[in-house]
């Protein structure tokens, strides 16, 4: 029979204080550590670290940077962590001119904000007062007196806003190289045609059309024009059919036929 092995406790002691010394530094290092680490949250919630280093605003034109900071609510005092992108983007989807925005928190600490804005389609003219006119067929606050239309056409003489609004949303539908095209657009409503419009172009030509297909009849203007000599001037006749004349008033008729 095997002799069991005893071992005397004072051999089994230094283990025993060895382990229990061992097993105090890792306590004491865990702790050290969590309180370093409470210490580092509180001194960087405490200090600049913490707020916001950078915001990046981009997709504006007409809506200034300053405009879109101060409705967001962010600015470099504001806590990194405390900036909601939902939250912002709801804050700026209020600004008329704005149609979609975009939020991002990036590292380190900055925020990037994308918008996109709706489209100027023109600017209707009262009293010498300029009313921006979106393409979703609101009016924006009046220019200042030092502001002048750009990049859209001038539109006076309009009286009725649900057919100003269908006017915004067949503007829409015209390419940028079209609308740059057109001065002003005038309603110049007949006794056999309410929707009827005049149009001053900006080559010293006219064109006088309708509401109702718009887009669609203004889209053959450049290639009616290069039919043209480069002396002729006159005013198109867009409509069933099309018709130019020339401001001599002799006519010419084209076959071609618009539904």
């Amino acid at each position: 029979m095997d002799k069991v092995k005893v071992v005397k406790i004072e051999d089994r002691i230094p283990k025993l204080k060895e382990h229990r010394k061992q097993k105090a530094n890792r306590r004491l290092i865990f702790y050290l550590s969590f309180f370093f680490l409470l210490l580092m949250v509180v001194v960087y919630f405490q200090s600049d670290l913490s707020h916001v280093k950078k915001i990046t605003v981009s997709g504006n034109y007409f809506v200034t940077d300053n405009d879109i900071l101060k409705k967001s609510k962010v600015s470099t005092k504001t806590k990194y962590l405390n900036v909601s992108e939902d939250d912002i983007a709801k804050r700026l989807e209020s600004i008329n001119e704005i149609s979609s925005v975009s939020v991002e928190k990036k590292f380190f600490n900055q925020v990037v904000i994308k918008v996109s804005e709706f489209q100027r389609v023109g600017y209707f003219r009262k009293e010498n007062t300029y009313y921006p006119m979106l393409q979703n067929g609101k009016m924006l606050e009046p220019l200042k007196k030092n502001e002048r239309p750009v990049n859209a056409p001038i539109i006076v003489s309009w009286e009725d806003p649900e057919q100003l609004e269908t006017m915004a949303q067949e503007l829409q539908k015209l390419p940028e190289g079209i609308i740059h095209r057109i001065s002003e657009i005038t309603h110049t409503p007949a006794s056999n045609q309410s929707n009827q419009l005049t149009l001053f172009m900006t080559d010293g030509n006219k064109v006088v059309t309708s509401i109702p297909k718009f887009s669609e009849r203004l889209s053959a203007y450049p290639s009616l024009v290069d039919e043209l000599k480069p002396e002729e001037k006159g005013t198109f006749y867009l409509g069933i059919s099309t018709r130019f004349e020339r401001y001599n008033r002799a006519v010419t008729e084209e076959s071609n036929e618009q539904n």
